[in-house]
């Protein structure tokens, strides 16, 4: 009979705006966000889901790593940005496909139908089974890792185990996540209280701390020492993009904004981890699924963002029009240059012209020749050239045009220079 997803075909997103629906339209009705515990996987509440992805599409996780897989192994690309840079940051597509991905529930991911009854990540968090390869039970990480910041830092194999993703990531003994092992572990309240805990250990280690059950968040007694630490230490905003992306996935999507929130406010107006926010705004934005969130965030690091004119977050149309506008205040520059430039000609070419014809020395059959030249040819080249014959028999006053006209046109040459320029 054939492959029964062989009809199906996706076609893998090019652009940074097909990866990104975030400004398609301010007005359009979005469901409303989950609350703790509640799901998030349903396609009906995926506000960006396309019922017919005609342009966008997915592919395994494998194909595309996990930002913590690729940025690690080559050269961190979510902590290129380690010092206030000066010049104008550009959009990544990496980072633009690989969250589209997460946030459309990873599209033609049959890989997933093939380990549906693999549940690893729920067994370690019931406690049945340690982390591999380290060999360490998800209680003992709670009580024993939590505040041994060495631990947890240099320590690479732990931060899969504690938030699963459907998306491999640098541990390959971690194994991801399925549809079927998230709506388990959902039901599960022994997980998810320790998932909780989980969350509240790393955040910890970053400075913050959880404030309610909604997923506000403040800062942690210690903030100053652990903020200068995450500041310096970049690998450290690869796990968070981990992190946001496991909350989203085992029902927490409402945690996210509250956080997010929080890092911008303190890279952008408070300054003590300002190394963060091209990472904030590249990958922890865009790890929330509901349009309206992100639009609310990134409005937000518009207003505080310096230089205002390197934020490249915002809306496309409002980009392309200041574009347009560039063009188009060069584009009467240019033809004003021209327009003056053929006036110039026009009177060189009338002033060498009578003087022609005051000549009297020119023949009467000099003055026959020229109307029987053909009308069509009415272009430059013509009265180019029947000034270049008049050049030998100009008079004094002649001359006098010819500098006037050179005088002309060396004040036209920076208007010109402008021009280019400009375009």
């Amino acid at each position: 009979m054939g492959n029964l997803l062989g009809g199906v075909s996706f076609r893998e997103p090019t652009t940074v705006e097909d990866c990104d629906s975030t400004w398609q339209t301010d007005s359009e009705p979005e469901p409303e966000e989950p609350g703790p515990g509640g799901s998030s996987e349903g396609p009906g509440q995926e506000p960006e889901q396309p019922a017919q992805p005609p342009e966008r599409a997915g592919g395994r996780p494998r194909s595309s790593p996990a930002p913590d897989e690729d940025a690690e192994a080559a050269g961190a690309e979510q902590g290129g940005d380690s010092t206030e840079a000066t010049a104008k940051p550009k959009r990544s597509f990496y980072a633009a496909r690989d969250l589209y991905k997460y946030r459309h529930q990873y599209p033609q991911n049959f890989k997933d139908i093939r380990y549906q009854n693999d549940l690893s990540n729920l067994r370690f968090y019931k406690n049945k089974i340690p982390f591999k390869p380290d060999g360490v039970y998800i209680e003992e990480v709670l009580n024993k890792w939590k505040g041994d910041y060495e631990k947890l830092e240099h320590n690479h194999t732990y931060i899969q185990w504690l938030f699963p993703l459907r998306e491999q990531g640098l541990n390959f003994y971690a194994k991801e996540l399925t549809t079927y092992e998230i709506e388990e572990f959902k039901k599960t309240k022994e997980a998810i209280r320790r998932f909780l805990l989980a969350y509240k250990m790393m955040l910890e280690f970053f400075g913050i701390k959880l404030t309610d059950k909604t997923g506000n968040v403040a800062r942690a007694v210690n903030w100053q020492e652990r903020f200068q630490h995450l500041n310096e230490s970049q690998h450290n905003y690869l796990r968070i993009t981990r992190i946001l992306k496991s909350l989203g996935e085992l029902g927490y999507e409402s945690f996210k904004s509250p956080l997010v929130k929080f890092i911008l406010h303190e890279a952008l107006v408070e300054n003590t981890i300002p190394n963060i926010k091209q990472s904030a705004l590249e990958y922890f934005v865009y790890t929330i699924r509901d349009r309206r969130e992100r639009r609310k965030l990134l409005r937000f690091a518009q207003k505080h963002y310096t230089p205002s004119e390197n934020f490249i977050w915002g809306p496309p149309r409002k980009e392309q029009s200041e574009g347009s506008k560039a063009q188009k205040m060069s584009s009467p520059l240019a033809s004003s240059h021209n327009s003056q430039t053929s006036m110039h000609k026009k009177a060189k070419d009338s002033k060498n012209s009578s003087s022609a014809v005051h000549l009297n020395s020119k023949t009467a059959e000099e003055k026959k020749v020229a109307p029987k030249e053909p009308v069509e040819e009415t272009d430059r080249p013509s009265p180019e050239l029947s000034n270049e014959a008049a050049k030998p028999r100009n008079t004094e006053k002649d001359s006098n045009a010819e500098n006037v006209n050179s005088q002309s046109e060396k004040t036209e040459r920076p208007r010109h220079n402008l021009s280019e320029f400009m375009e």
